[in-house]
This record gives C-alpha cells, structure tokens and sequence, in this order.
C-alpha cells in the first residue's frame, strides 16, 4: 500500500504540483500530482533535501491545502535522510539541520544548513523541475 502524499508546492499556479510519499521499502519517493493520477518517482536524498528547501524557502506557488506538507512532515523527512546517510560527516550535518527544523529556526537559517548537506550543486527548485519532467511518470533515478 501507497503511503499517503504531502505536497511542499506547485511548479507555476496551474502546473503539476510536488512533494514526498513513503515507499514500501522504508524509504521516500519524489511524488508529482497534475490533473490525473500522480506519479511516483524513486528519490535520492538530494531530492528530499531539494524538497525540504523548496518548503522553507518558499519559492513554488502553494500546494492543494488539502496536501499541503506541515512543518512535522518535513521534519520527519529530513530526520529519514540523516537516519540513511552512510558517510558520517555528511550525517553530523544532516543531524544539525533536523535540530535546525526541530527547534524552528528561522527560515534561513535552516535552508543554510540544509544545502551544506546536499551533494549536488544544481539549484534545489531546477533539480524538482528537472525531476518532475524527465521521467513521463515512470519510476526512475
């Protein structure tokens, strides 16, 4: 059984909206929700990471209210992908940005620990457009 989605926003006013569903495998999955079903994608942690700064940063339009990601969701997301990580410094870092959504920093401060975290460089709002495109709605990585 599918977990249930949150969304953290939506790619223009009328576009496809984005967020996080849990997978069978004790994992998360990139969902993308448009005018039919939505489609799942598998997610690495950079894509979780992406969607926990596209939240706090506040760059996508609102997401449907009735999906709309809180504040614990994203805090559970985030403690997932430090929960996962393999490479201890990477961790440490990840375990300062759980405690930054935990104890309610401001927004900028927790976007600035989140993005010491990721491994990529590509922007985290272009990186969930880029996903949300390239894989027709098929599972992909």
């Amino acid at each position: 059984m599918e977990g249930v989605a949150c969304a953290v926003g939506r790619l223009g006013a009328d576009g496809p909206w984005l967020g996080f569903a849990p997978a069978i495998d004790d994992g998360y999955e990139l969902v993308v929700g448009g005018a039919s079903a939505p489609s799942r994608h598998v997610a690495d942690a950079d894509d979780l990471l992406c969607l926990a700064i596209a939240y706090f940063e506040d760059e996508l339009d609102a997401p449907p209210e009735e999906l709309a990601a809180t504040h614990a969701d994203i805090g559970s997301l985030v403690r997932h992908v430090a929960e996962h990580e393999a490479d201890a410094d990477r961790r440490r870092l990840l375990g300062e940005a759980v405690d930054a959504v935990d104890d309610g920093l401001p927004a900028d401060a927790v976007v600035g620990r989140l993005r010491v975290c990721l491994v990529g460089v590509e922007d985290p709002v272009a990186r969930l457009t880029r996903r949300a495109t390239e894989s027709g709605g098929r599972l992909t990585r």
